[in-house]
């Protein structure tokens, strides 16, 4: 009986042997029809459906691996399905603090279509308006790092910070020891860092943390059993002191950012130091994705204890990323776009907006809204510099005036004023990977001091650019302009 299975093996293995192309070219059409299906039915995006249909059917056996690792999104986080079913309940509405659509009315003396907006975001991020902010703008590392590490200094119950880069370098080693002193005096530490941004500069401060016996995690390792996929980043940038204060804005750790040193690369950008009611959606989004990360429940009063009015600004906090929050950055810059009566100030490092925001934009400035659209000169990434290119036409011939910023420092704020009364800051950019794959977080002001003072910010930006005319971009040679726009045409995976 054993020599009969073993004969028997053995003519299988020489059939397949034999028939071993036929076999690879089986499995090829059942992989790639798997992966067809899939995104026919799960990719909601037209333009990403089409490409990757695309790619798989061209190239049948690469596609299917790449949509297989880049193209599922696999994220399913319980901490979010959570906080949806407290607020439900009303569980995230402070006492007294709440407002509701006709508030903000009577508090900014605004029109109507503050109230709209308003009302547009809180649908779709299911977080409630808070009054009672006191919101401070912090410019480059010069300002922002002293704040925040005399904030880790000062700290008595917890530290909580996000990132996407915490670089190894003089900037992250001031982090690193404010961080290890608080953990030693008793307070309770928790350091996430995204995955790829730990891999910026070695060793990775993440390591050199653990060593010092604070508690990190990094999010979402690109070649995790768990959720393989290497493509879903953690672009927020989140600190929070006490539960009573927080930190975010569009600025890593890195020394690029402290120009009076000088650095090799210089970066400008901006951050936020915030306190009042408004920190507790710091602080949430922070809690979900370190459950998600680490499997711990930041609970107590450590993590979360009261807070106190602290200002006059209303705000709330705008969460985005691939899963439950999907889209909510995509409504809200469209609502406020619409919702605007007199001008749209928009200041972003990568400039790739799909079709509707490109539609939105245009109807604005046609309608005779300004519309400033602030971009660098030239950027740090090269394929999404040329993508931009290859489609600011798109905005530049219906009325938007787009300006830009010298080459040095290359500018990586994220900011957006609309009329007199509305601002929008943190770590999103106009891009795909921000809008579509990333994790991010944004705040969302009504006042109209804290609005003045960044159209100031952004008109001193208009001031040091030049603005680009169609002729530009018609000046560009023949093999830039089809460099450029066959880089555009990747734009949905950039």
């Amino acid at each position: 009986m054993l020599f009969l299975r073993l004969v028997g093996c053995a003519q299988m293995i020489e059939w397949v042997a034999s028939h071993l192309v036929l076999v690879a070219t089986v499995l090829v059409v059942v992989a790639a029809t798997v992966a067809v299906v899939h995104a026919l039915l799960f990719k909601t995006e037209v333009r990403a459906a089409i490409g990757w249909v695309g790619l798989i059917l061209l190239v049948p056996l690469f596609g299917s691996v790449l949509y297989y690792l880049i193209g599922i999104n696999r994220i399913r986080r319980r901490a979010v399905a959570l906080r949806r079913e407290a607020e439900e309940v009303g569980q995230d509405r402070w006492p007294g603090e709440s407002l509701i659509p006709g508030d903000i009315a009577s508090l900014l003396e605004a029109d109507d279509e503050a109230v709209e907006l308003a009302h547009l975001v809180g649908n779709v991020t299911s977080r409630t308006l808070l009054g009672g902010n006191l919101v401070a703008p912090l410019v480059n590392g010069d300002e922002a790092y002293p704040a925040m590490l005399e904030a880790i200094r000062c700290a008595e119950t917890s530290v909580v910070l996000l990132t996407y880069i915490f670089d190894n370098d003089a900037a992250g080693k001031q982090f690193l020891e404010a961080l290890v002193a608080a953990e030693a005096r008793g307070v309770e530490v928790r350091v996430l860092i995204d995955h790829v941004g730990s891999r910026y500069s070695r060793p990775p401060m993440s390591r050199l943390l653990k060593r010092a016996g604070v508690r990190v995690a990094t999010f979402l390792p690109t070649f995790s059993a768990r959720v393989p996929s290497f493509n879903l980043r953690n672009h927020r940038k989140v600190m929070v002191v006490d539960g009573r204060v927080g930190f975010t804005g569009g600025m890593n750790i890195r020394e690029d950012f402290v120009l009076a040193n000088a650095p090799k690369q210089p970066g400008m950008d901006l951050h936020f130091r915030l306190e009042g009611p408004v920190v507790a959606h710091l602080r949430d989004v922070f809690a979900e994705d370190w459950e998600f990360t680490t499997g711990e429940s930041l609970e107590g009063v450590a993590w979360k204890p009261g807070i106190a009015s602290a200002g006059k600004t209303i705000a709330r906090g705008v969460a985005d990323g691939p899963d439950a929050d999907l889209d909510v950055l995509n409504f809200t810059l469209l609502g406020a776009i619409a919702c605007a009566t007199q001008s749209i100030r928009i200041v972003t490092p990568y400039f790739l907006p799909d079709a509707p925001l490109v539609y939105a934009l245009n109807t604005a400035a046609l309608s005779g809204l300004d519309v400033d659209i602030v971009l660098p000169e030239k950027g740090n990434l090269r394929l999404v510099t040329w993508a931009m290119w290859g489609q600011i036409a798109q905005v530049l011939g219906h009325g938007c005036r787009v300006w830009l910023s010298p080459h040095a420092p290359f500018d990586h704020t994220k900011l957006m004023v609309v009329d007199d009364y509305w601002v929008l800051f943190g770590s999103t950019n106009w891009d795909p990977r921000s809008l579509r794959l990333n994790f991010e977080f944004n705040v969302e002001c009504y006042d109209r001091d804290l609005a003045a003072q960044m159209r100031g910010l952004v008109d001193e930006r208009v001031g040091q650019a030049r603005r680009l005319t169609q002729q530009d971009l018609s000046n560009r040679s023949f093999a830039v302009r089809l460099r450029d726009g066959a880089a555009r045409l990747l734009t949905p995976y950039l």
